[in-house]
């Protein structure tokens, strides 16, 4: 029972923290992780792998490939990229300016990845949970859908910057082709464009707004899928095995791998911090590099 609450409370583990444990010190660069690292194997793999544990409820011998093996960062990984979302005095992280079109963007020669989607898939909050660590980085999130109209511009220490842009759909901005496209095409500093999807609905024709752009100018860009605590696990691996479908045949310059998650259990998060801090170049895992 108390493993469950665990389980349940993990968002508290990032507010609070806990007593480091003594059985998987090595890996802790924080209190919050050390507590993660003490669940159950499976609740652990539910938390911090969420596409593995989906994999385990396939029909054996007819799994698809998630392509699971591709971004297999250690737990060791893990833990050390938590350092890069974790403030300190050494590290600040906190919310620099905002934009509504290029030519107002903070000049900034650090990398920069930014995160799109529809309006109402969850992106504020996914972007909240993701500087969990940095509890006074202050991420507004409505209940209205489409509240982002601009472009905001968030500092990660001497790492990297992330960038929350307006969503598209429901209550867009009216310039909002013009200011995302220009930003998408001549933001010379971009790494990566993580690209929102809610997995409750799967992949909508509004979505095919910001994949088309993406495409059209051969960025490299990762799709997320948010609310995986909404679905029930049928109706998750569904989507999960349409959108990898749709991955697969349909695109030229997306991550092959997805990466599921959950703003309100935490669940991936951990694993896409440590995707960022890998192809921002700010961590090697298991001896491999992003370029």
């Amino acid at each position: 029972m108390a493993a469950r609450r665990l389980w349940f409370d993990v968002g508290w583990l990032f507010a609070m923290g806990a007593e480091l444990g003594s059985g998987r010190r090595a890996y802790c660069t924080s209190q919050a992780f050390a507590e993660v690292l003490r669940l159950p194997s499976k609740q652990l793999t539910k938390l911090v792998f969420p596409l593995q544990e989906l994999e385990r409820h396939f029909v054996p011998g007819s799994r698809p490939d998630l392509h699971l093996k591709i971004f297999n960062p250690s737990l060791d990984d893990i833990a050390r990229a938590e350092s890069v979302f974790t403030a300190s005095s050494r590290n600040r992280i906190e919310y620099l300016s905002s934009a509504v079109r290029l030519d107002h963007a903070p000049d900034l020669r650090r990398p920069e990845v930014c995160f799109i989607g529809r309006s109402n898939v969850g992106k504020s909050s996914l972007i909240k949970a993701l500087f969990s660590l940095a509890p006074e980085v202050e991420v507004r999130v409505s209940k209205n859908p489409g509240h982002t109209k601009k472009m905001n511009f968030f500092k990660v220490g001497k790492y990297f910057t992330l960038v929350d842009m307006p969503g598209y759909g429901y209550r867009a901005p009216e310039d909002f082709v013009d200011m995302v496209e220009t930003y998408l095409k001549e933001r010379k500093n971009l790494m990566r464009t993580f690209l929102l999807v809610d997995s409750v609905v799967g992949i909508q024709k509004t979505d095919n707004i910001a994949i088309e752009m993406c495409e059209e100018f051969a960025l490299p860009y990762v799709m997320v899928l948010t609310k995986i605590d909404k679905s029930s696990k049928g109706h998750l691996l569904k989507q999960v095995l349409q959108i990898q479908k749709f991955v697969d045949t349909k695109t030229q310059g997306c991550f092959p791998q997805l990466f599921p998650v959950s703003a309100v259990t935490y669940s991936g998060i951990h694993l896409l911090r440590c995707f960022i801090a890998n192809i921002t170049g700010n961590l090697e895992t298991n001896g491999f590099q992003f370029s």
